[in-house]
């Protein structure tokens, strides 16, 4: 199992406010061909409304050869037909700090909101973040894998949506996570990308098995500097303070958070920059999530300090194939 994943948070040249999320996914299973799939999703902070498209591929070599780094192509071609009706790749490819993500979403497979395009140049401020010290996660019988974030990446380009192409810049997070692993966090996983305003950057992992506890909790602070500490379970508590329930799927979702990690001095206040930001990707991952972009409030070292992050929450959604 493995991932690509982007968020990121971006501003146009008009004042408004954008969220993305950009991930691609590839699994082998036994002798089965590879497969793979893509969700993307937008964001309008200051509309208030939400889209997402999704797309898969079996069998289909998707990533191209880059040494040093990777170059990743997803079409949704289906690879039993003859004849198909072309589009654009969604494409995102890296290596050393400098990325490149390029997407366009059509009218006949982005969710009821409206299609939309990307074109983002990243480059990262600082080194990448190894998790649990040395960058490889022990999920015990479950296998294991090797995890790194860029947790500052800065971001430029284009965005086209309803009619309008604006210019873009703002900030992403990258992770990429790979390894044996297929039975982890059956009951699900709660999962924040912190970054504040005075250069600290966090993320947290809860992952919950099927009874309802969390055999897996950790963390990883980035200073300014990008020197990073890891957190352990007793390092910090998340306390949800909201709900929200999906129209759609009638799902009942944490929607507010507040994050104490008294070792690093540091209180935090999540909310949800819009309510429903939840993907059903039921057709291409098997699951219904929620993913989206929070504003932040917090107290580090006794001063106020603002931020942004994203959250990914699974398992709370209807179980794969209802």
């Amino acid at each position: 199992t493995e991932w690509w994943y982007y968020t990121g948070h971006l501003r146009d040249d008009s004042g408004g406010r954008w969220g993305f999320e950009f991930v691609v996914f590839r699994a082998e299973r036994g002798n089965l061909p590879v497969s793979w799939a893509s969700h993307v999703a937008l964001t309008d902070e200051t509309g208030g409304t939400f889209r997402y498209a999704q797309r898969s591929e079996i069998g289909r070599q998707a990533s191209r050869s880059r040494p040093g780094g990777f170059d990743l192509a997803v079409t949704g071609a289906d690879p039993t037909r003859a004849a198909t009706t072309a589009r654009p790749a969604w494409t995102m490819a890296g290596g050393d700090g400098t990325d490149r993500l390029s997407l366009a979403v059509g009218a006949d497979e982005s969710s009821a909101v409206g299609p939309f395009s990307l074109d983002l140049g990243l480059h990262a401020s600082k080194p990448p973040a190894l998790h649990d010290h040395d960058g490889w996660i022990d999920f015990g019988v479950a296998g294991g894998s090797y995890y790194y974030s860029r947790t500052s990446e800065a971001a430029t380009g284009t965005l086209v949506v309803d009619g309008r192409t604006l210019h873009v810049d703002g900030s992403a997070w990258f992770d990429h996570q790979w390894g044996d692993f297929i039975a982890v966090g059956g009951g699900g996983w709660d999962w924040f990308a912190v970054n504040l305003d005075d250069g600290t950057d966090m993320t947290l992992s809860l992952v919950r098995d099927r009874d309802g506890g969390y055999p897996l909790v950790y963390g990883t602070v980035v200073d300014r500097n990008g020197t990073t500490r890891h957190l352990d379970r007793n390092a910090f508590t998340v306390e949800p303070t909201r709900r929200w329930r999906s129209p759609v799927t009638g799902t009942d979702y944490p929607a507010g958070w507040h994050v104490t990690v008294p070792g690093e001095s540091l209180q935090l206040d999540l909310v949800p920059t819009v309510a429903s930001q939840e993907l059903d990707t039921r057709p291409t991952t098997g699951v219904v999530y929620w993913e989206g972009s929070q504003r932040v409030t917090a107290t580090h070292h006794g001063r106020s300090v603002g931020g942004q992050a994203y959250v990914e929450l699974t398992g709370y959604g209807p179980p794969s194939g209802g």
